[in-house]
């Protein structure tokens, strides 16, 4: 079997063996953060397939692919560990006896707090470390990749935090000392833009900016992803949507939804876009109130022997997509 990281080129082969259509320079950057051993930062909008590049490299190159989904108020403890301490009380039960026989020969009060924390390391070990996801990643023994999704939804302290793991792939635990990676992960991190990430964390990253894909390439993906849909329709469905991008909307249509669009035509044995059938499966690719009526309004009716589709029509350039 190749190695799916072999060239530039093979990564794109690979990740098209899993479904997902890559440009050369999505390809390059990702070849390159896995022989640099550089975290790969991904921004863009929602839905343009930033978390799916990370899913689809775990899976290409046979790695577990262990996430971390990013959140306001995110810390430590549910990020990297958090020592068990139900378990550490229950054991101090199991093992009652066995510890006043270690106090029983002491003089003081001091000498029993010598005892006591001559044990600590009993107490404080791996045994009791509930590892997160990023603890995970570093003592993982196999080579993995570590997601960081949606990082801009983070605190600023939580990004400062990341950077000792980002730049040495080691972290500090006070009550065990530094514990460093066996394997070092293959890092992705994403961000939607919804906040300025610092230049610290940029720079100990190679980065990708991910849009929406031109016209061919989301054909492609449609083809490769809902082989079953006429491939005059699927043109037909793609313009349709890169159309409704060009629009003033709250949520443009992502990739996903292009997908679940050419779906519901299939399911709908679909022959030909017309007025009706976009106008009742709008809602398939669009999710706000203030969109769909927006774009109803755009819909218009054909002179001839039948209502179908114009399509939306470009503020600028007045250019009809169907």
């Amino acid at each position: 079997m190749p190695d799916p990281f072999a060239s530039p080129n093979q990564v794109r082969e690979s990740l098209r063996d899993q479904g997902y259509v890559c440009s050369s320079e999505i390809a390059t950057i990702t070849y390159l953060s896995d022989q640099l051993d550089k975290p790969l930062l991904i921004e863009g909008p929602a839905g343009v397939g930033k978390t799916e590049l990370a899913k689809v490299v775990a899976a290409a190159t046979g790695r577990e692919l262990i996430r971390l989904q990013c959140y306001e108020g995110l810390d430590e403890t549910k990020a990297l560990y958090e020592w068990e301490y139900a378990k550490q009380l229950l054991y101090t039960q199991l093992l009652r006896d066995k510890l006043q026989e270690v106090l029983a020969s002491a003089g003081s009060l001091a000498e029993s707090a010598d005892r006591i924390a001559a044990e600590e390391n009993v107490f404080f070990s791996m045994r009791f470390l509930l590892q997160r996801p990023l603890l995970r990643a570093l003592l993982s023994p196999e080579p993995v990749v570590l997601l960081i999704d949606e990082i801009d939804r983070a605190d600023a302290e939580f990004e400062a935090f990341l950077l000792e793991i980002l730049s040495d792939f080691q972290v500090s635990v006070p009550e065990l000392g530094t514990l460093a990676a066996r394997v070092q992960p293959l890092v992705f991190l994403t961000s939607n833009n919804t906040r300025e990430l610092s230049e610290a964390l940029k720079r100990r990253c190679l980065y990708l900016f991910l849009t929406y894909p031109e016209l061919e390439q989301e054909i492609a993906v449609v083809n490769l992803k809902v082989p079953e849909l006429d491939g005059a329709l699927t043109r037909q469905a793609v313009e349709m949507v890169q159309g409704l991008r060009n629009l003033d909307l709250r949520k443009h249509p992502s990739i996903s939804e292009t997908l679940d669009w050419a779906r519901t035509l299939v399911v709908l044995n679909a022959e030909r876009l017309d007025r009706s059938l976009v106008s009742d499966t709008l809602n398939v690719l669009l999710k706000h109130e203030r969109d769909l009526k927006r774009v109803q309004q755009r819909l218009e009716p054909m002179s001839g022997d039948g209502p179908e589709y114009q399509g939306p029509e470009d503020e600028d350039d007045h250019t009809r997509y169907l």
